[in-house]
């Protein structure tokens, strides 16, 4: 069967659906959703579908997800109807929960929201080991021998370890990464363009820990290779992204800087959300505010990746989760964040903070 005919058939069977307990419940969301669930293998198929139809297909395959997720909601509605009334039935003295049942920490929240920006513009998400060698975290990104970076005062370094599953040669300096476009030239090396994907995670760096710095923290790093790419695409998803995440009126601009693995590159300003571009102590009275690297992906690191710069082009760009986090909830101190301090933590129970 082609696409079209296996969504109708997944379709068919999501409407005819019955489950009237909660096992039977969740093996409906497990065969539709879970990770080698019907519609989760029709949603990976989106990334052999050519560049000019994946528009369309990714429109047909986000409505056969919410269908499946709207009659999961119907099925769990009605089994948790019949299980409370024979609990109720059963036993009428039982207490009521009175515990709190806890939220999401404040990073987590943020950087779910950030995933979902770019999920939902066709991006993947990619992961990759946190302990590192060098070709992964600096020599494929173009970084020199004598790059700073390198420097034991700038990078957790860790002995080789001989057992170690993590990395291809176990008997190369392995370091902590330092940020994870390493997860970047991973995927590079594994597949070929189109490449669309972003990478999540903790990254490591040997700095003092203070109210605007921390010796971890977390980064979301974005890629896009094909054909064709310019730096046009890069300043429109980038401005997609940030109204997205802050609202239509925000606006970013783009200042001329320096990375080794992009080519021209840029640092990100956003229009300072808290004073509307007037100049407040936040954005030291300028109206705007630092949120994120880019650039156009320097040949050298494609070529170091097997992909042909004469025929593939790419931008990449990188964000901290706690500056996105400073700016949307204002928490002045990135410590804050670490301290697992309930009084604080409990003020992101809904997503919002209430300060």
């Amino acid at each position: 069967m082609n696409l079209e005919e296996r969504i109708a058939a997944v379709e068919a069977q999501i409407k005819d659906a019955a489950a009237t307990t909660a096992d039977a419940v969740e093996a409906f969301r497990v065969d539709m959703l879970g990770r080698n669930g019907k519609v989760t293998g029709l949603l990976d198929e989106l990334k052999q579908v050519p560049v000019e139809q994946k528009k369309l297909w990714g429109q047909r395959l986000n409505q056969l997800k919410n269908s499946a997720k709207d009659r999961w909601e119907e099925l769990q509605a009605g089994a948790g109807t019949a299980n409370t009334s024979q609990q109720e039935a059963g036993d009428g003295t039982r207490p009521a929960l009175t515990e709190s049942t806890g939220s999401l920490h404040p990073i987590s929240i943020v950087r779910q929201r950030i995933v979902d920006v770019f999920t939902r513009i066709g991006y993947t998400v990619s992961q990759g080991p946190e302990v590192e060698d060098d070709h992964h975290n600096f020599g494929a990104l173009n970084f020199p021998p004598d790059h700073p970076a390198r420097d034991m005062q700038d990078t957790f370094f860790v002995r080789p370890i001989s057992c170690s599953s993590e990395v291809e040669n176990a008997n190369e300096a392995l370091a902590l990464r330092t940020h994870t476009s390493s997860v970047q030239v991973r995927v590079m090396e594994s597949g070929k363009p189109p490449i669309r994907t972003i990478s999540p995670g903790r990254v490591y760096r040997n700095e003092a820990i203070s109210a605007r710095a921390h010796c971890m923290f977390h980064q979301v790093e974005g890629l896009y290779v094909d054909k064709g790419v310019s730096f046009a695409e890069l300043k429109g998803t980038l401005d997609h992204f940030a109204k997205s995440l802050f609202g239509p009126e925000v606006k970013i601009r783009l200042r001329p800087s320096y990375f080794p693995f992009t080519e021209p590159s840029a640092e990100v300003d956003m229009s300072c959300t808290i004073c509307g571009g007037g100049g407040c102590a936040v954005c030291k009275h300028s109206g705007w505010v630092e949120i994120m690297g880019c650039g156009m992906v320097d040949p050298a690191v494609l070529s170091n990746c097997n992909i042909d710069p004469d025929i593939y082009s790419g931008f990449a760009f990188g964000m901290g989760v706690e500056r996105i986090a400073q700016l949307i909830y204002r928490v002045p101190d990135l410590r804050l964040y670490w301290e697992n301090d309930v009084r604080f933590l409990d003020q992101f129970t809904d997503g919002a903070f209430r300060g």
